[in-house]
């Protein structure tokens, strides 16, 4: 039996139009010898009625300190309505489908409410329904405790963590996430209209690209595939454009680039909303550096883009933990200077790895209009720099040309 497991987006669930589409892919994965799990998101998005956000403002409208659990089970229906409704339109046709919750369908976490990992995925009922010929429906985003079986929603993404999840577990040929574009795209086509369709990609780039600010696919889901070296692909529900696959080989084939010209990026994706900190360090004191990260870290602020040098440290936190950052600060020895209004800018690519003159195009893509690097950040597959965040769009076009995207 070959598996095939399909999860599709809010939008692809959110209306009678957008669910017949999915059923049409359905019908083409038996159609083509797979027996399919099917993993739906919640129903639409920010404002609509059945989206998680909704279903969390009617929570927190009753109760602003409502208890984490009876969270989690409220954004659990979100999931379960899409499930339901994706059921039933398939039954309408004739497919034998059947909605399953996480639990149901076999996925046990801890108990770390709206961020709870998977501890492990029971594949014995999903086993017996694909046998018996019927589609399971499960909903995304969720599973459940082991001991007491509560409710528990396994944070951002979580409905691409389930489908890979249940793909690792079932050693299913093949994952799709399905969403409303047609593939993983070289930028946001929103800033650079020339964005194109990757046709293929690493798991370690993609990840990058997603950690970076892209916002496809989950890096968690990429992280699960990769361990079981399962292919996915991000495709559109609306289209039959074939997508882009997400594997462990990223070469590219000879029709798409001679050897001399190939493409050293694969994308450039950006953060908004970003702050800077440049914080002074005493050099005579060699733990200062590490007394400064402990301070943040006991706090529980998050931080990104850390340069760390003996005179000085400069990172970058979002926007809403400012005020948070700056009391830590102001309770401290240290002293500092801050730049709100940031942005993070950033180019990935694997073929990036050991090519001189790449950092030097990446400066002179940026300074060539005329944009203030506050700060680079470096690694084998990416470089970064934050900027000011009004240069933001300029900064994603120069960068998408100098490295012929």
């Amino acid at each position: 039996m070959k598996i095939l497991v399909q999860k599709f987006g809010g939008t692809s669930v959110a209306s009678q139009e957008a669910r017949i589409a999915v059923k049409d892919k359905v019908q083409k994965a038996v159609r083509s010898g797979f027996a399919p799990v099917v993993v739906v998101s919640a129903m639409g998005r920010k404002g609509e009625p059945y989206a998680t956000d909704t279903l969390i403002k009617v929570l927190k409208e009753t109760n602003l300190s409502v208890n984490v659990r009876e969270l989690d089970m409220m954004m659990c229906c979100g999931e379960i309505m899409a499930a339901c409704v994706m059921a039933a339109t398939l039954q309408k046709f004739g497919i034998n489908a059947m909605a399953l919750t996480g639990g149901q369908a076999g996925i046990i976490t801890d108990s770390q409410f709206g961020a709870a990992r998977i501890k492990n995925i029971n594949v014995s009922n999903l086993h017996h329904l694909l046998e018996s010929g019927v589609i399971p429906i499960v909903c995304g985003f969720q599973g459940m405790t082991e001991n007491n079986g509560k409710f528990t929603t396994l944070g951002r993404g979580g409905s691409d963590t389930t489908a890979a999840a249940i793909g690792a577990a079932l050693h299913a040929e093949c994952v799709e996430i399905y969403t409303d574009v047609e593939g993983i795209m070289t930028a946001d086509p929103r800033l650079v209209k020339e964005a194109s369709i990757l046709k293929q990609i690493s798991y370690g780039e993609v990840c990058q690209m997603a950690h970076q600010g892209a916002k496809v696919i989950h890096p968690r889901a990429v992280e699960i595939a990769m361990k079981k070296n399962i292919p996915l692909i991000v495709k559109s529900t609306f289209s039959d454009a074939p997508g882009t696959l997400i594997t462990n080989d990223c070469a590219e084939t000879e029709e798409d680039t001679s050897i001399n010209e190939r493409r050293l990026a694969s994308g450039v994706t950006h953060l908004t909303d970003l702050a800077q900190f440049r914080v002074a360090l005493n050099p005579e004191d060699i733990a200062s550096g590490r007394k400064l990260f402990e301070d943040l870290a006991d706090a529980g602020i998050s931080v990104g883009c850390l340069n760390l040098s003996e005179s000085n440290a400069m990172f970058a936190v979002f926007a809403d933990d400012v005020e948070h950052t700056n009391k830590v600060l102001n309770g401290t020895d240290f002293e500092y200077t801050l730049t709100e209004d940031c942005a993070k800018v950033s180019v990935v690519g694997s073929a990036m790895r050991g090519v001189p003159g790449v950092m030097a195009n990446f400066v002179a893509a940026l300074t060539g209009c005329k944009i203030s690097i506050l700060q680079t950040v470096d690694s084998d597959t990416t470089i970064s720099a934050i900027i000011k965040q009004e240069h933001l769009i300029d900064a994603v076009k120069a960068l998408h040309k100098a490295f012929k995207l």
